[in-house]
């Protein structure tokens, strides 16, 4: 079923939440047995994040530098697979530009639905730590918009070089992201959201928000998203802090601020441990909030370590 589909017949607000692929090497195990706890809360979909193939320049001894792949998280497309053979729910899978050619592209998304993946998210991508700007594949994607119009374009049966006129109709529900506090590239708000209806008039169905810690900033998104006329299911996504170096990272790495409330507790905090319960009770409080006003479904980032998204659903579904 797509996302949407799940969203309308929905009773209540829904539970979702995002994984990690394992670091290359690593054996998926761990992987499971971290989500089997989570589907206690009956999630109709998990997120799948993909990660670009970086490079590192490796010096040899004559002085010359090689510019060598690392391709640190593979696996999306096998994940995807293991998951919805084993857990019986939706598999979401994210598409980047970065990094991509449309051949690739329209390759990888053929792979996705043969082994029956209806529902994909639809994002540009971050340029690479070790470039100072995004710059987009050669016969790549720029803009998370034209990679929403392969996706919409293949559901009509246009594939690229195609000799026939119409091939097989594929019929992915396509998500994007939003930002309630803005992109960190957008020079204000109602510029990000000019881009978010761009990308919504090319055929995006769903919207899913980077996280954020103030609820406010979220209720005030949806209203002027809604003012530019998108009128599209918006699901909030949330993190609960766990750490201390996330109390500094966290902003800097996602572009967000800290409500004073939040960062007050955090202050008085000594260790991880009591770190991570102020901020599952923080999440369990916005959670509550978010679905008090109706919010369709909560997406939970757990950056593939489910105990304090364990904690926060028993809590609340």
């Amino acid at each position: 079923m797509k996302i949407t589909e799940y969203i309308e017949q929905a009773q209540k607000c829904l539970f979702s939440f995002e994984i990690l692929p394992p670091l290359k090497g690593q054996s998926i195990q761990h992987l499971m047995e971290g989500i089997s706890p989570l589907m206690e809360f009956k999630p109709p979909f998990v997120d799948v994040t993909y990660h670009r193939e970086e490079f590192i320049y490796k010096k040899h001894p004559n002085g010359l530098l090689e510019k060598v792949s690392t391709k640190k998280r593979p696996g999306t497309v096998g994940i995807c697979a293991a998951i919805m053979h084993r857990f019986h729910v939706e598999a979401v899978p994210h598409l980047l530009c970065g990094g991509f050619t449309k051949e690739e592209t329209e390759n990888a998304l053929i792979d996705l639905n043969f082994i029956g993946v209806q529902n994909v998210l639809a994002l540009r991508g971050d340029a690479p730590k070790t470039e100072s700007r995004f710059v987009p594949e050669h016969n790549g994607h720029h803009y998370s918009k034209d990679l929403v119009k392969q996706i919409v374009a293949m559901n009509h049966g246009k594939y690229l070089h195609e000799e026939t006129e119409v091939g097989f109709h594929t019929n992915f529900c396509v998500g994007v992201a939003g930002y309630p506090e803005k992109h960190f590239e957008a020079p204000n708000l109602r510029f990000d959201l000019k881009h978010l209806k761009c990308k919504v008039d090319a055929g995006a169905e769903y919207i899913v928000t980077q996280m954020f810690f103030d609820n406010q900033k979220f209720f005030d998104f949806v209203d002027k998203v809604r003012e530019a006329g998108i009128t599209v299911p918006i699901i909030p996504g949330l993190k609960p802090i766990t750490t201390m170096s996330q109390i500094t990272n966290l902003p800097r790495t996602f572009f967000l601020d800290l409500p004073d409330d939040l960062l007050d507790e955090l202050e008085k905090c000594k260790t991880n441990q009591e770190v991570k319960e102020v901020g599952i009770e923080w999440s369990i409080q916005q959670s509550k909030e978010l679905i008090e006003k109706g919010t369709p479904c909560l997406h939970y980032y757990t950056m593939s370590k489910a105990d304090a998204t364990y904690r926060i659903a028993k809590a609340l579904f």
